[in-house]
């Protein structure tokens, strides 16, 4: 009989728990109709171009953001956009100060970009004559600097997040236009 009556209590803390919360919402049987048939309607009613954006592609980066990389590494408006037929991805940053930003055009410092939906690590490819895809040339503040890394079998592909990594200098969750 313990037990019987500790379950029951167990129970009852947990369904009141979950009213409270607001999490257990039970409509009646006339509500849901109703509501069932005025979603469909407004599915039919709304075309695919009018709809809102997901609000989890978040579009461009938090202020916080922008403030952290301009502080630490002098860079700020970071794009990553999917070009040549999805089969190399420029990465580009405008630079706001050049002593700081200097860590970035190091040509001992190795890019990388990491896909984070493939898991694939993106180089910089190198030409024979031009020499590796990327800006070298000392910073001017103003100055938009970029890089190109080689997507061979497009496992980056537009939308995904990516993470562009150079030498200590870190940019997670950059989305690829």
């Amino acid at each position: 009989m313990q037990k019987t009556s500790t379950t029951q209590r167990w129970f009852g803390r947990l369904f009141t728990g979950l009213l409270a919360s607001g999490l257990c919402l039970i409509p009646t049987s006339a509500r849901a109709g109703q509501a069932g048939e005025a979603t469909a309607a407004s599915r039919v009613a709304t075309p695919t171009a009018a709809r809102k954006a997901s609000p989890h592609r978040a579009v461009g980066q938090p202020e916080s953001a922008n403030v952290y990389y301009q502080s630490l590494w002098g860079v700020d408006n970071f794009l990553v956009r999917s070009t040549a037929s999805g089969n190399l991805i420029r990465f580009s940053y405008r630079v706001t100060d050049p002593v700081r930003a200097t860590q970035l055009v190091d040509k001992s410092a190795t890019p990388y970009m990491i896909g984070l939906r493939s898991r694939a690590v993106l180089q910089v490819p190198v030409m024979d004559k031009v020499g590796p895809l990327r800006q070298a040339s000392p910073p001017k503040p103003g100055q938009d600097l970029w890089m190109v890394f080689s997507n061979k079998g497009n496992l980056v592909k537009i939308g995904d997040r990516v993470n562009v990594v150079i030498g200590s200098f870190h940019a997670d969750g950059l989305v690829v236009e």
